[in-house]
Formats: C-alpha cells, sequence, structure tokens
C-alpha cells in the first residue's frame, strides 16, 4: 500500500486481517486439498475500499485462479461468498434473495456514512453468535418459496472456467494446448449477461442475472390437483440411492396422515398414499419444485388412478411406470373379434383359394421303414380322395380360428398344402 505503516494509525485499525476466507463452495473447488496464497492488507475492498487480506487460489485443473473481491465485513453484512458475493444459503444473487424475503437493505453509498454504516455492523457482528445474518437480514424470514423453487442443491463448477483467449478469437494465439485460457467463440456482446458489474450486485441493483431469475421464477409451471377426488397419492421422482423411506416420511407427515409409503429403487421413486384427499394436496403444494432431500431436488407429481394408467398405457405404448415400450418386430398385429355364435363361419381351417375344390387336395404319408414303396399305378392307395369320405365334424365356435393369416403355423405353404402339388398326387 501507499501509505506507510506509521501514519493514520486511527484508519488502520480498522484494516481487515483474517485467517481463512469466507467462500461458497463453488468458488472453493471440489479439490478438498487446495493450496491458498496470503495477502496481508493486498488490496482495498471493492464496496467499503478498506484494505483486507486477499486470498488467491486455484479451484481444480483446468480452472482460473481466483482471490477475495471484498473484506469479509462486507460479506458477513449481506451473508455472500467474498468472490462470487453470491448467497451463501441459496446461491442467488442478492437481488433475488431480498426479493424473495421482501427485504429493504439499503447500504450507504457515500463514504462517510458508508464508514459510519459500516462500523455499526461491525459492533452488532461482534455481539452476535455468527450463526444467522445481521441487520435487516437476520430479521427476515428464514426462507420462501420462491426461494426454494430456484435455490441451487449443487455447485456449479463450470463457473470457475477460464476465460476465453482474445487472441484465439482474433487468430492469434500461438500456444495452442499450453494456452491457460478457454478457445472458444465468445458469446453474443449484446447478451445482457455479457456486462455484469460487481457493486450492482452487492446492493441488488441492476443485475443481469438476477433478471433472469426472477423471469424464470415467473414463468415456473404448477402442479393442478387432477379433478379425481379419490386421487390421494404423490409420485416422487429422483430418489438416487441415498434417500430412504424414513427420509421421506419424516418430511411428507406433517401434512397429515400417511397410509403407505411404496418405494420402487429399480425407478428411482416412490409413491406416498395419504389418508385424505386435503393432507395430499397441501403436501403436494408445499413440497411442489422445493423438496430437497440429502441435497437432491426431488420430483414431485399427482399419482393416477389404476384405469386411467392402464387406458393410457395401452394408448400411447407406455408402461405402468412412465417409460415408453419400444414395439417390438415379428409381432401379429391386433386379432379380430371372434365371430358370434349366430354366424356361419366357413369351415377352411388352412385359409385356403375358397375355388379350389377340396377333391384335389390328398396327402400322401411316406411307407414306414423297411417297406419298398410299390410301383406307379399298382397297389391300393393309401388315401382315398376327400371327395368319397364324409365332410369334417367342424370345431367349436370358441375355437374356430379366424380368417386372416396372423400365426406362421396358420400358414399352409409351410404345412406342404399345395393345390397343384396335391392334384398330382390324386391324378
Amino acid at each position: 500500500m501507499a501509505t506507510s505503516l506509521g501514519s493514520n494509525t486511527y484508519n488502520r485499525q480498522n484494516w481487515e486481517d483474517a485467517d481463512f476466507p469466507i467462500l461458497c463452495q463453488t468458488c472453493l473447488g471440489e479439490n478438498p486439498y487446495i493450496r491458498m496464497t496470503k495477502e496481508k492488507y493486498g488490496k482495498e475492498c471493492k464496496i467499503c475500499a478498506r484494505p483486507f487480506t486477499v486470498f488467491r487460489w486455484c479451484p481444480g485443473t483446468r480452472m482460473r485462479f481466483k482471490k477475495t473481491e471484498v473484506c469479509q465485513t462486507c460479506s458477513k453484512m449481506k451473508n455472500v461468498c467474498q468472490t462470487c458475493l453470491l448467497d451463501l444459503e441459496f446461491g442467488l444473487p442478492i437481488q433475488v434473495r431480498d426479493t424473495g424475503l421482501s427485504v429493504k437493505d439499503e447500504v450507504p453509498k457515500s463514504d462517510v456514512n458508508k464508514e459510519y454504516y459500516t462500523q455499526n455492523m461491525e459492533r452488532e457482528i461482534a455481539n452476535s453468535d455468527g450463526t444467522r445474518p445481521v441487520g435487516q437480514l437476520g430479521k427476515a424470514p428464514s426462507s420462501s418459496d420462491m426461494l426454494l423453487k430456484l435455490a441451487r442443491t449443487t455447485p456449479y463448477y463450470k463457473r470457475n472456467r477460464p476465460h476465453i483467449c482474445s487472441f484465439w478469437v482474433k487468430g492469434e494465439c500461438k500456444r495452442g494446448e499450453e494456452c491457460p485460457y478457454r478457445h472458444e467463440k465468445p458469446t453474443d456482446p449484446d447478451d445482457p449477461l455479457a456486462d455484469q458489474n460487481i457493486k450492482d450486485r452487492y446492493y441488488g441493483i441492476n443485475d443481469p442475472v438476477a433478471d433472469k431469475l426472477l423471469k424464470r421464477a415467473s414463468t415456473m409451471p404448477r402442479l393442478d390437483p387432477p379433478d379425481d377426488k379419490s386421487i390421494s397419492t404423490l409420485y416422487i421422482g429422483g430418489l438416487g440411492d441415498t434417500v430412504t423411506d424414513g427420509e421421506l416420511k419424516s418430511h411428507f407427515y406433517q401434512f397429515g396422515e400417511i397410509r403407505t409409503i411404496t418405494v420402487v429403487q429399480r425407478q428411482q421413486c416412490a409413491f406416498i398414499q395419504f389418508a385424505t384427499r386435503q393432507a395430499a394436496e397441501m403436501a403436494a403444494e408445499k413440497s411442489f419444485n422445493k423438496l430437497i432431500i440429502n441435497g437432491r431436488r426431488l420430483t414431485v407429481k399427482w399419482g393416477r388412478s389404476q384405469a386411467a394408467r392402464g387406458k393410457e398405457g395401452i394408448k400411447e405404448g407406455v408402461s405402468e411406470m412412465g417409460t415408453r415400450l419400444d414395439p417390438v418386430p415379428g409381432l401379429p398385429g391386433a386379432l379380430p373379434p371372434p365371430p358370434s355364435l349366430d354366424e356361419e363361419a366357413p369351415a377352411n381351417y388352412f385359409n385356403l383359394d375358397p375355388g379350389t375344390s377340396p377333391s384335389v387336395i390328398n396327402i400322401t404319408l411316406p411307407p414306414p421303414p423297411g417297406i419298398n414303396p410299390p410301383p406307379p399305378g399298382f397297389g391300393p392307395p393309401m388315401f382315398h380322395p376327400m371327395a368319397h369320405m364324409a365332410p369334417p365334424m367342424p370345431p367349436p365356435m370358441s375355437m374356430r380360428p379366424p380368417g386372416q393369416i396372423h400365426y406362421p403355423s396358420q400358414d399352409p405353404q409351410r404345412m406342404g398344402a399345395h393345390a397343384a402339388h396335391g392334384s398330382r398326387h390324386g391324378e
């Protein structure tokens, strides 16, 4: 710093000296073993302009180096990360969080008022236990429905990627794969997300990321209860391997009496049946797009009745679990309805041409083993023509085959009943 160590000792009492930064999990990175550099009074805070201890680290492989941007006092006043300035509890911008909690915390922007406000907040932070935020944020409710819908449940490490290489965009980068910056096409310069200001994010005004999230919250879908009043079952999806039926019961028992909880581990889902429809509606309203168990955001939907599920499955070709079934090649189509009892069905069991006379159809069996067949023209015929025989008795109506060929066993070409071949034997 330009200020000497011996001058302005009163202001130096307010300079910050910390041992570890206040960071969110995304900025800290996924590597549990991380190396940080610490520079005492390395820079001035971008909000209150007081010198503070700067930490610098690399959050992971092929990631850019990150450092703290604001002091810990400003971070504790808003309960945000020192690097990305997002809320530590929900992972959302300050503007979205204050809108969801209906908090209007205006920090002074002039130098004198800002210094006075910061000293008062430091005194309040020192007198608190450190478990809850201070100021207007500490007096606000703990959460809201909008924040639970928009909250991020897992770290977003993609935010730590390097910046785009400006030399590569101009076609002048000569580092190749060794370049620490990204070789990607930049986004549209007219995109509002490309113009972000750290002070606007801290004060909660004109934040393009917050505007995008607020628009998303206004267009979120709703879960309307079904018209069938007999349905009192909720479908819970996305359980994974960590969520158990006991954890589901501990969350849903507050809405009313639970009749059954069925967990389908193979499909990673569960069905919760309530004793009353009123309890199911309250559980669906309080849990839709807000249910987070063990860090997983679960899907909440209304169950369906057995009759509706069967009709929908037959109509759309889906199973009861909701998975679409692929058609199996080679299977016959739907069989036609059987003829009524008052109809006179023809006794054509092999689906032969109606114009073919049954007298020309002769089937000659081979002789037994060890006996030579007689020469042509000698010996009695092994089978008499079908014309001299009495017509066969038709089978019962319930066992009559359909008129069309549906299975290979009904194909006369595979049975050997050729009209031309039978006529030669008859001659």
